[in-house]
């Protein structure tokens, strides 16, 4: 789904996505209407632009990605200020990249989206985990009560946390794509966590993005 509220840059977007191989369900120029359109539609992933004519594209995304099932929210904005990096991904978004991006660029960034991971911006990126690690470093760490994960799933989840797609984690540990993905699912549930966005933020809360 594309919601956007310039006619002709929705319509471009809609094309391009249609081009590239994807079924575009639904096109939105407002908030409420892509909320309540997506309700019918059920996209699996929502090109969200932020400035919209009556609710933030802000708060589209905090309804899309709460839904059932959650909507994968790849925003494509003008904006690359940081309160609107950030507040787009504290309400859920997958991944945010500004409409300067190229052609190919946004539509690897959807099939990305699409397949879960964190997709951003060059630069964007770092702006978010520094964001995370500022928020991890105020609480104490006293987890003697945490899940317990394996090495494996520890190792897994670092790489996550540095932004490697499926197939480089695979690639990088001799391992199947399949493996990859039953050890992602395997500590999502162990952490009670949903999907790979909030194990992005878990990892860096415990800094293993930071390890070699």
């Amino acid at each position: 789904m594309v919601v956007d509220d310039h006619p002709m840059w929705r319509e471009a977007v809609a094309r391009d996505l249609t081009e590239a191989g994807h079924e575009v369900v639904a096109t939105a120029g407002e908030g409420r209407t892509a909320v309540r359109i997506a309700a019918a539609a059920r996209p699996r992933v929502a090109v969200v632009d932020l400035q919209l004519p009556d609710i933030s594209g802000v708060e589209v995304t905090r309804h899309l990605a709460a839904a059932d099932p959650p909507v994968r929210v790849l925003v494509l904005s003008a904006s690359g200020e940081q309160q609107d990096v950030l507040e787009a991904v504290k309400a859920g978004a997958t991944g945010y990249l500004l409409k300067s991006a190229g052609r190919e660029e946004f539509l690897d960034a959807v099939r990305r989206t699409a397949d879960g991971d964190a997709v951003f911006t060059p630069g964007l990126a770092g702006l978010v985990l520094g964001e995370y690690r500022r928020l991890a470093a105020a609480p104490a760490r006293e987890d003697d009560d945490a899940p317990r994960l394996t090495d494996r799933e520890t190792e897994v989840l670092r790489l996550v946390a540095k932004g490697l797609t499926y197939k480089q984690i695979a690639q990088r540990l001799v391992l199947s794509h399949r493996t990859v993905q039953n050890h992602v699912q395997n500590t999502l549930g162990k952490l009670q966590l949903h999907n790979r966005v909030e194990l992005v933020r878990y990892a860096i809360e415990k800094g293993l993005d930071e390890e070699d």
